[in-house]
């Protein structure tokens, strides 16, 4: 549905029309007349700014966000600096700046906005004034049919125009960042925009804009925006719309990473968000990501992925069944404290934020076939509830392990989708534990082949995407080759997936050492994340804490203790 917010103009002061390399005054334009109406785009979620027509999307961004408009401010396509000035004078007037590429035809999108917008004013900085020797000039079009001030840009005439009161600001290498924080004492200059004109005319002083008085913000739409000059246009005008925007690094866009952003876009009452700049347009899977940020589901220490920012120490094993691993041996209350104290250990010899989690076996293998014939235990699901919910509680993560013996491991994680809901819980294949169909538990040892895997990726990453959920811990175990046998094939590059390999051997170090050195390196085209286990009975010795993170290289991003 679209809805509009009207802001109105205070009256302009008189503002002297210049034409670039004109002499004396001419008579002051006439204050715009009518309201600037402002709406909600129809969309829940809008992409501007792709760095692709910088005078269209300047246009895109405009009509987004205004339904009408009496003034607008035009500024060059090819000149960022004067984009800079410009968009600081649109915010405080809170009107769209509009990008002119100097090209004019019978359907040229800036004339058409200004029609749309029913602009009758047009401030216009650092464009080609009007011709004196009979050539068009750029700006001839902009004032047909309007009143059109085209102002040479400098300091001065910028300080001119804003008045006094308002301080101009260099905006450095963070213009983005500079426009979002903006307020009405501000204004941000280029640092290439000159102090004054060198054209040689006489120069009239302009009065000082008196501004607009605000009207209500669109406080149901926000917006993140990546650190880039094309980024500028369009959030000049989300902020003359009282739009705010969270800024994102360009080599950094995915809103996922930022607790800021995240905060921002899952803010109570808003419904429309903003994607605004190159990288964020270029982002894959954009829409999902943009849409599990809004949930506001954060990881401790923040932001949605696990790595890099943050590693995991888990305790593995079933709960009530003590054999099985040390989740077994307490309740889940002492759990969760027992995975917090592992942790703890590791937090000061880390710049990381360190995640407790459980590994919880769903499905056991078997020594038996059982009545379904597979060698496996489907365990009751509703069991885990209580242990899911008190590990996010307590903000620890946790990772559903299967063990499907003859079964099919995307089979037994259909089984789980309830649990997989939860956007702290991921999921682990145990392929040691996949039997093919005439194999036998701890007579030989499982594999499992690279389609498999893939289709078990796929559906749980189309499940992430379904339910906007933050991305999920995807864990393979191996400790040997042949039980991924062509591992080289496993697709690793989804980003609703972080895909880890847990290398889980045990016994003496040296052995251990040279599993993990070989499996670690094994593939040069993937990027895989590696887990370490450590054998709290069976490991000879058993690393200390220290140890593990000073011995172990690659330094593991998730460590197991069972």
């Amino acid at each position: 549905m679209r809805r509009t917010r009207t802001v109105l103009f205070a009256p302009i002061a008189a503002v002297a029309l210049l034409a670039a390399g004109c002499t004396g005054t001419a008579e002051p334009a006439p204050a715009p007349d009518g309201p600037v109406e402002t709406r909600v785009p129809e969309q829940e979620l809008t992409v501007l700014a792709a760095g692709e027509d910088a005078e269209s999307e300047s246009v895109a961004a405009s009509a987004a966000l205004f339904a009408g408009s009496p003034a607008a401010v035009v500024a060059p396509a090819d000149d960022p600096a004067a984009q800079v000035g410009a968009a600081s004078v649109a915010v405080h007037l809170r009107v769209p700046l509009l990008l002119d590429d100097g090209e004019r035809g019978e359907d040229d999108p800036l004339l058409s906005e200004l029609d749309r917008l029913g602009a009758g004013f047009v401030l216009a900085l650092g464009v080609d004034g009007p011709a004196s020797d009979g050539e068009d000039a750029a700006s001839d079009a902009l004032g047909e049919g309007r009143d059109l001030t085209s102002v040479p840009l400098d300091r001065g005439r910028l300080q001119e125009l804003l008045g006094d009161d308002v301080e101009l600001v260099e905006a450095g290498d963070a213009p983005v960042a500079g426009l979002a924080a903006l307020d009405d004492g501000t204004a941000l200059i280029d640092s290439a925009t000159p102090e004054a004109g060198d054209d040689g005319s006489s120069r009239a002083p302009l009065p000082p804009l008196d501004g607009i008085e605000a009207g209500e913000p669109l406080g149901d739409v926000t917006g993140v925006a990546t650190e880039e000059a094309a980024s500028v246009p369009a959030v000049a005008t989300a902020r003359a719309a009282g739009v705010p925007i969270t800024v994102l690094a360009a080599d950094a866009p995915n809103p996922q990473d930022s607790p800021d952003a995240i905060a921002a876009l899952s803010a109570d009452g808003v419904t429309t968000r903003l994607a605004i700049g190159p990288a964020l347009a270029a982002e894959r899977q954009l829409e999902w990501k943009v849409a599990s940020s809004a949930t506001g589901a954060q990881l401790p220490g923040g932001g949605q992925r696990m790595f890099p920012d943050h590693m995991m120490v888990a305790m593995y094993g079933t709960p009530g069944a003590p054999v099985l691993g040390i989740l077994g041996e307490q309740d889940v209350e002492a759990s969760v404290a027992r995975a917090a104290g592992y942790a703890a250990q590791y937090q000061p010899l880390t710049d990381r934020t360190v995640i407790p989690a459980f590994e919880i076996i769903a499905t056991v293998a078997s020594g038996s076939a059982g009545g379904d014939g597979n060698y496996s235990n489907e365990l009751d699901a509703e069991a885990f509830v209580p242990w899911i919910e008190a590990a996010g509680a307590a903000g620890q993560y946790v990772v559903l392990d299967l063990q499907p013996g003859r079964s099919d491991f995307l089979e037994q994680a259909k089984a789980l989708e309830p649990l997989l809901r939860y956007p702290w819980v991921g999921l682990a294949l145990d392929p040691e534990w996949r039997l093919g169909p005439d194999q036998t538990h701890l007579v030989q040892i499982g594999s499992v082949g690279a389609d498999e895997v893939n289709r078990v990726g796929d559906w749980l990453a189309e499940l992430t995407v379904a339910h906007d959920l933050p991305p999920k811990l995807f864990v393979l175990h191996q400790f040997r080759y042949s039980m991924l046998p062509d591992r080289e094939r496993i697709v690793t590059d989804r980003p609703e997936l972080e895909t880890l390999v847990h290398i889980d051997g045990q016994g003496g170090q040296p052995a251990k050492q040279a599993t993990w050195g070989a499996l670690t390196q094994e593939t040069e085209q993937q990027d895989f994340w590696w887990g370490w286990k450590n054998f709290i009975d069976e490991d000879q010795p058993m690393l200390t804490p220290q140890e593990t993170m000073t011995q172990v290289s690659p330094t593991p991003d998730l460590i197991t203790y069972q």
